[in-house]
């Protein structure tokens, strides 16, 4: 058997939806990319794929086994590459994950510059507010906010977000004096899911006295920052969030920034990707375009 080619025929009838169309995009005969996933199959001994009168689907194994053939067979065309024309010039799958958000919010205005810029670059964005695994999902890259922890991987400063406590004028009127950090206390705070530790949730707050580290309480945690903002907004509590999160809503009145002479920290904002001697110039030239938008002059 020919790995690489039964590689090749499986990836293409998965994302083509059969063998016919496969064998058309491979230029080879249908009974020949039929035979290559067969052996496949018979040598992994298990079934990848789902064949239906209408289309074929990829089993839960084949769809895994589908992800890793992509990226192998993407790194085998950028080893080919080194030496040619594509080692400078981006093109290909580029799979990048980003916090909801952040890439509503951010990433949605880079995106069509930079498929103008880089039109042969097919750009795959999943947005999730958890803590992918980067190597073992696939990607090429991600960003996170926040606190790093994965030293095998490589990270580049892209921003950096600067936390806002606030709440709605209508919580606020009804509700017990803010004036500092203890006085949350008194307050229905709402938290964010991923900042909480053992089943404990903390606000660090840094003022003329020192720093303060107070524990909050409430009656909603969100794991996602646009629907906590927006249930601030409804009189819900208050909330602590970044601030390309909350920045609109305070601008037009719906939130009121509090105890502004306290500092609630500031995250980094890093893209992160696996180490990597040769790095494509996919993801090179997308990390470029991340810091040239995102950073501050």
């Amino acid at each position: 058997m020919n790995q690489l080619e039964s590689m090749k025929s499986l990836v293409a009838v998965i994302e083509q939806g059969g063998f016919s169309s496969a064998a058309r995009r491979l230029q080879r005969s249908t009974a020949s990319v039929s035979r290559h996933v067969q052996e496949l199959e018979a040598a992994l001994g298990t079934r990848l794929l789902v064949r239906t009168t209408r289309r074929v689907h990829p089993t839960d194994t084949g769809d895994a086994y589908y992800q890793r053939c992509v990226r192998i067979l993407e790194e085998i065309a950028e080893a080919d590459a080194l030496a040619g024309e594509d080692a400078v010039k981006p093109r290909g799958r580029l799979r990048v994950n980003a916090p909801v958000s952040f890439g509503l919010r951010r990433l949605q205005r880079l995106i069509p510059d930079y498929l103008a810029t880089y039109p042969e670059v097919r750009l795959d964005i999943s947005l999730h507010d958890r803590r992918v695994a980067l190597v073992e999902e696939g990607y090429d890259l991600v960003i996170r906010i926040g606190a790093l922890q994965d030293s095998s991987l490589v990270a580049r400063w892209i921003g950096a977000s600067r936390m806002i406590l606030c709440a709605s004028p209508g919580y606020l009127a009804a509700a017990p004096p803010l004036q500092t950090p203890g006085d949350l206390a008194n307050h229905n705070c709402l938290y964010y899911s991923y900042f909480e530790t053992s089943g404990h949730h903390t606000w660090l707050f840094s003022g003329p006295a020192g720093d303060e580290r107070i524990a909050i309480a409430g009656n909603c945690k969100i794991n996602n920052g646009d629907l906590l903002a927006a249930t601030a907004e409804h009189g819900a509590g208050v909330t602590l969030q970044p601030d390309f999160i909350v920045e609109d809503a305070i601008a037009t009145g719906r939130l009121v920034p509090l105890l502004q002479d306290w500092d609630a920290g500031t995250l980094g904002i890093h893209a992160v990707y696996p180490h990597r001697r040769h790095l494509s110039a996919r993801v090179r030239t997308f990390l470029d375009h991340l810091q040239q938008h995102l950073a501050p002059v």
